[in-house]
């Protein structure tokens, strides 16, 4: 996962609202949004090494992770990132006591920005800096730094996610399909950042550039998947757009009913 912004706990009936795209290489295999078997997770799957980028549970939980992009970070980890999501989501762990016990083992993996919630708590932490912190109420965005570090790529998005969009979710009777055009308008976003303003994270600054924009597009790595995702009293509402391949376009929908 490349990018994500959200309002927790912000939105009238609507404790979550999450968009994000997930950037990885076109080669690498995964299964797009569904219910996994005999488990309680909904969420797309890495085929490759399994787990997953994003997911929630109809008991409410939830867990999202990007990469902590370090070009000079040469070291090989054996476990994936992608396990934390689907180790979260199978526990039953409060958000917080879950993080305080991956803080133990972080450095078994590479860097990764992690947030992990439920109905009432959301967390944040990153093995490359941040220690585990409940969020308050409020808009969250997070790309391949750390949630502190005030990237543009991360400025343009919080800009038009709380200028464009939030508002719109407060408009008595939007349509639905106002909504899903607005999300993918956004998600879409094809602005480079200006050369002097992009971070410094190893890489070559060509390679800075391409992957400034909120959507990416190189011949071999670039945005595979955007989502939007919403939380109410009654349900998870997730739509998932294929943005690669032959099902480029294509949009899973699924309805999640909660527990009581």
């Amino acid at each position: 996962m490349c990018i994500v912004a959200f309002a927790w706990h912000v939105l009238d009936e609507m404790p979550l609202c999450l968009i994000s795209n997930r950037d990885e290489f076109y080669h690498r295999p995964s299964a797009p949004l569904h219910q996994w078997e005999n488990c309680p997770i909904v969420a797309g799957q890495d085929l490759q090494s399994g787990g997953t980028w994003m997911g929630v549970t109809a008991s409410g939980r939830w867990a999202i992770v990007t990469n902590f992009r370090n070009g000079r970070d040469k070291n090989q980890y054996s476990t994936s990132r992608g396990h934390l999501i689907q180790d979260f989501l199978e526990s039953d762990l409060a958000p917080i006591r879950f993080a305080q016990m991956l803080e133990q083992k972080q450095q078994d993996y590479a860097g990764f920005n992690l947030f992990v919630g439920d109905r009432e708590q959301a967390v944040y932490m990153s093995n490359r800096g941040e220690a585990p912190q409940v969020l308050a109420n409020g808009v969250y965005v997070v790309s391949n730094g750390l949630m502190s570090e005030d990237w543009q790529k991360t400025r343009h998005l919080r800009k038009r996610f709380t200028q464009e969009f939030l508002p719109m979710l407060q408009q008595p009777q939007v349509a639905e399909l106002d909504l899903e055009s607005a999300v993918w308008d956004i998600l879409e976003d094809e602005r480079k950042i200006i050369p002097n303003l992009l971070p410094d994270t190893g890489i070559s600054q060509e390679m800075e550039a391409l992957l400034s924009s909120t959507f990416i597009q190189s011949p071999i790595y670039g945005t595979r998947c955007s989502n939007f995702l919403r939380l109410t009293s009654e349900q998870w509402q997730w739509l998932e757009k294929s943005q690669q391949g032959e099902d480029q376009g294509n949009t899973v929908e699924m309805k999640i009913d909660l527990l009581k």
